[in-house]
């Protein structure tokens, strides 16, 4: 899929972790009951792998608990075939992902496309998972992590592992490539463990953050923003306004910065253009 097809030449765009700042869950545990009902993983995995979305949920994913994610992904997922994984992802997406879709993530979502931006999900779950909700989202690219495939069947072997300096590298790839000016992009994520991806552009967001993103970004007068109900809980809102500056209607930002969006008290400066109605709906790329 090529998103360069329908797109305008946008000089900014929106990066946005998926797991607790689009979404309120796992996005990677939460397929497990799926994976289980087809075959893939044992019931013994399918306990653990609720235990692991009700820790996530609560408290969220560290460091050390990310890498005991991916160690364990990797190991399970050995042998699977590639095709039967994506049709299971594509089958139960509507059940398992939609209905915890933020509504404020929904709407950031919306508003940045209106003013000309693209919108990027990035992503440590699988390229299988993210592609997928980032078409149902309306994305205009993805970045996740890649296993590699040989035979139609996962090896075990991570390709790409999109995490911590990982992503805030792709970014900047990206943003090379498209010709975005990261001074003027946004990010937006609940882990202290995007602290590179927050680092790299302009205009950093901290949603529903961690003890240790908080401190940060009331260190830094970073806004901090609190994303809810889920977007299945509420009616649904027309599109943005073509010009309206992005990341104003989330609950006000908890630590204002002067002159920049998402600031209540000042006047925002003027977005870009909205794309001609003639753009279509853009595709996603497909990237490492």
């Amino acid at each position: 899929m090529d998103s360069s097809a329908g797109r305008a030449d946008a000089t900014a765009a929106a990066f946005f972790d998926l797991d607790k700042t689009i979404i309120s869950r796992s996005s990677t545990l939460a397929f497990g009951p799926s994976f289980y009902q087809h075959g893939l993983i044992s019931r013994g995995d399918a306990v653990r792998s609720a235990c692991a979305q009700l820790l996530f949920r609560l408290s969220g994913a560290g460091h050390h608990r990310m890498e005991r994610i991916r160690g364990q992904v990797s190991e399970i997922c050995r042998g699977w075939p590639a095709d039967q994984v994506s049709e299971i992802v594509t089958r139960h997406l509507a059940d398992v992902i939609l209905p915890y879709v933020y509504a404020d993530a929904q709407r950031l979502m919306a508003e940045h496309r209106a003013a000309g931006q693209d919108v990027v999900i990035v992503s440590t779950s699988g390229r299988e998972m993210v592609e997928p909700i980032g078409e149902l989202l309306g994305a205009t690219d993805v970045i996740a992590s890649r296993m590699q495939v040989a035979d139609g069947r996962y090896t075990g072997h991570v390709e790409f592992w999109a995490y911590g300096e990982a992503k805030a590298a792709r970014v900047r790839e990206l943003a090379a490539e498209r010709g975005y000016r990261l001074e003027d992009c946004y990010a937006y994520s609940d882990s202290v463990t995007d602290l590179p991806l927050l680092e790299v552009v302009g205009h950093p967001r901290a949603v529903n953050p961690d003890r240790a993103l908080r401190k940060i970004a009331r260190r830094r007068r970073w806004p901090v923003l609190a994303f809810g109900p889920l977007a299945s809980a509420v009616p649904a809102t027309p599109p943005a306004q073509p010009g309206f500056t992005p990341a104003t209607s989330p609950q006000a930002a908890t630590s204002p910065q002067p002159g920049k969006p998402g600031t209540p008290a000042t006047s925002p400066p003027p977005a870009p253009p909205a794309p001609p109605a003639s753009r279509g709906r853009a595709r996603l790329s497909r990237r490492p």
